[in-house]
């Protein structure tokens, strides 16, 4: 009889967990589908891992909006720079076969890794490629804006300022995680996503995931990217691929492949009994290795408040309700994943979409860590969705200011034709400016292309439905012989042939 009661107890207990478990689910699903419907995302796909197993994993929408193809949970999405935390793991393997330690110096490994400063290039070590706090400043232009394989990428990084002492503040940095692939490859043997393929995603079966982007262009399965224009009317956009910088954010993947992958966070970096990163190893991956200041971190902050936020081994971090998230956001142009761990409680949750910056994903990270761990009701998609309207609204207002300032009736100090020739920068490359009729057309590297029209004086204003994307004005600087001497684009100045 006691063992009648005993099966009838668990039998219940399963009964009503299971209930309980499909009555979050339910829940989880509506918050997602009013976030998508307010954010206007054409295609999302969400997995929440418990304990080792999924506990949610739904898709939503459309790869693209044009031809109305349906996502599934095996649909290739960006995972952007969530791919820099694959690339750490790839990188303790390598220092659990003591061929490379966190300490090693950069140059023994690439010898033509240069930095401007000469000690910041010789004591950078391994470890500082993965924590941003190297002492350069933000060169996305780089990449965004040429393309270049990775070697010459890190080459031209000789000619970047520093922009605060080594290891004595912040800035998000992109290029130093190419840099992490070229160490991979000197260390293994071959490249850096060969290296990633063969130890991470094949013991996984990881079977849809891509590292280069001949091989996601390959597959009909993925998704297109989409934003809104400046009518604020959404639009599908060119694919960005970023192979020269691929270990900061070029694998793709799908939401299939991510729940093996989250199995192996949760599992310590053990797959099947099998252990792949050591223990201690592992764990070194997710301790904090970068104060961030709350000014430089996720806007979110002004909601949750932390007491502190930093960054691990390709993981930001910060304080939830007591509890240590570890987390890593993904974009490029139109794409958007988030990837976030709450370790202690064996809670996963990753999201992909297809809607530039659609911050829904912080909200359902937020909404998942209080549905299935921490407790609490907060309207996380209100919460995030409001703060996002103000930004905009702030940004409208900036526009209008800027619009506001210029000042009619001027000319240009020289003849339009005047202006056309070749600009250059050790880093950036060139930019050739063309005369079209009454604008000038502007060419980056062959990549970034488009009208400009007269703004004022020497200032000329980008024309197209993306003028949000990038900053959408360049100016000239004319020498003393009153020639065109200098274009300056993003900040840089770029110096004419």
């Amino acid at each position: 009889m006691n063992k009648f009661l005993r099966i009838i107890t668990i039998v219940l207990l399963c009964a009503i967990t299971a209930q309980a478990q499909d009555k979050k689910a339910k829940e989880l699903d509506g918050f997602i589908k009013k976030g998508i419907a307010d954010w206007q995302i054409p295609g999302l796909a969400v997995t929440v891992v418990k304990d080792g197993a999924p506990v949610f994993t739904k898709t939503y929408g459309v790869r693209n909006q044009d031809d109305g193809t349906r996502v599934d949970e095996h649909t290739l999405f960006s995972m952007a720079s969530t791919t820099k935390a694959m690339v750490a793991m790839a990188m303790a393997m390598l220092v659990d076969e003591g061929k490379i330690s966190w300490t090693d110096k950069v140059t023994d490994h690439v010898p033509y890794f240069k930095l401007s400063d000469p000690y910041i290039t010789a004591d950078a070590t391994v470890k500082d490629l993965l924590t941003h706090n190297l002492g350069l400043g933000n060169a996305d232009l780089i990449w965004y804006g040429i393309d270049l394989d990775a070697e010459e990428t890190i080459k031209r990084m000789r000619h970047a300022p520093m922009a605060y002492p080594l290891r004595g503040g912040y800035t998000y940095q992109n290029i130093m995680y190419a840099v992490a692939g070229e160490v991979i490859k000197s260390a293994s043997g071959v490249e850096w996503h060969d290296f990633v393929k063969a130890r991470i995603l094949d013991p996984l079966d990881m079977k849809d995931t891509k590292l280069v982007s001949k091989d996601v262009k390959a597959v009909d399965n993925r998704v297109t990217a989409h934003l809104l224009n400046d009518e604020d009317k959404r639009i599908t956009f060119p694919t960005t691929f970023s192979d020269g910088i691929g270990p900061a954010g070029m694998i793709w993947s799908s939401i299939s492949d991510v729940n093996k992958y989250l199995k192996f966070i949760q599992q310590k970096g053990v797959n099947q009994g099998d252990t792949l990163i050591k223990s201690g190893t592992f764990e070194y991956l997710f301790t904090p290795q970068a104060l961030i200041p709350i000014s430089s971190f996720y806007p979110t902050t002004q909601l949750t408040k932390p007491h502190w936020t930093s960054y691990g081994l390709g993981w930001f971090q910060h304080d939830y309700k007591g509890e240590k998230v570890d987390f890593h956001t993904g974009s490029l142009a139109g794409l958007i994943a988030i990837n976030s761990q709450l370790r202690d409680h064996n809670l996963s949750v990753y999201v992909f979409g297809n809607m530039d910056h659609a911050e829904l994903r912080h909200a359902i990270m937020y909404k998942v860590f209080d549905l299935y761990a921490l407790g609490g009701d907060r309207d996380w998609h209100k919460e995030i969705f409001d703060l996002y309207e103000g930004f905009k609204a702030e940004g409208e207002a900036n526009v209008r200011k800027a619009k506001e300032s210029r000042v009619e009736g001027t000319k240009t100090t020289l003849e339009l034709a005047a202006y056309a020739g070749t600009y250059k920068h050790p880093m950036y490359g060139e930019i050739i400016i063309t005369q079209k009729d009454d604008m000038l057309h502007f060419n980056l590297n062959n990549k970034r292309q488009g009208l400009y029209e007269h703004w004022h004086y020497n200032t000329f204003s980008y024309m197209g439905e993306f003028s949000g994307l990038t900053d959408s004005q360049f100016n000239f600087e004319i020498s003393a012989e009153g020639k065109a001497k200098i274009l300056y684009f993003w900040g840089y100045g770029f110096v004419k042939e």
